[in-house]
């Protein structure tokens, strides 16, 4: 005697088919989304190491040729575009609130994009990685769009670099 097909056990079965290709899916957009994001911004989890001379901090190259770190400005998470072409720290104006900056004189600097309007302002606590910088002068600018702060000058000079490849190391005499 020949068995029937029983219809529900195969739509059961499709569904299950379905389901575990869909859950494969899932698994490698996951995986993937992480990829590329570890490649916009490999230095994620960046911390300085302490020794007697000061503190040695090293920093990988993104996809685009930036180096960009992950700090805090008045505690709150914030991530800095190492910029040795800015005079000073540049931080898109509407992180103002979010980052407790007041708004101060405004005065007119040169960019890439030509003159803009900037407003002074002072930041009590800038952390890069885990070093502690105090009462950084810094600018908020409308025209940044953005949620990167372009690390300028005024905090880069006191800092040692050494390119290798795509790697750079940043050195903090103590």
């Amino acid at each position: 005697m020949k068995e029937e097909p029983n219809p529900q056990k195969s739509s059961i079965s499709g569904v299950f088919v379905i389901g575990a290709w869909l859950s494969i899916l899932f698994i490698l957009v996951i995986i993937y989304s992480e990829y590329l994001a570890k490649q916009r911004h490999p230095n994620i989890d960046a911390e300085a190491v302490s020794d007697s001379a000061g503190y040695t901090l090293v920093l990988q190259q993104n996809r685009q040729g930036h180096y960009l770190l992950d700090g805090l400005i008045n505690g709150e998470t914030v991530t800095f575009l190492l910029d040795t072409g800015a005079t000073s720290v540049s931080i898109p104006a509407h992180l103002a609130t979010r980052l407790g900056l007041e708004s101060g004189r405004p005065f007119p600097v040169m960019t890439a994009n030509g003159t803009v309007t900037v407003y002074e302002t002072k930041v009590p606590t800038l952390i890069l990685g885990n070093i502690p910088f105090n009462n950084v002068q810094a600018h908020l600018n409308p025209g940044m769009r953005s949620d990167k702060i372009l690390l300028g000058m005024n905090v880069l000079k006191d800092l040692q670099f050494t390119q290798t490849n795509q790697q750079l190391t940043i050195t903090i005499p103590r």
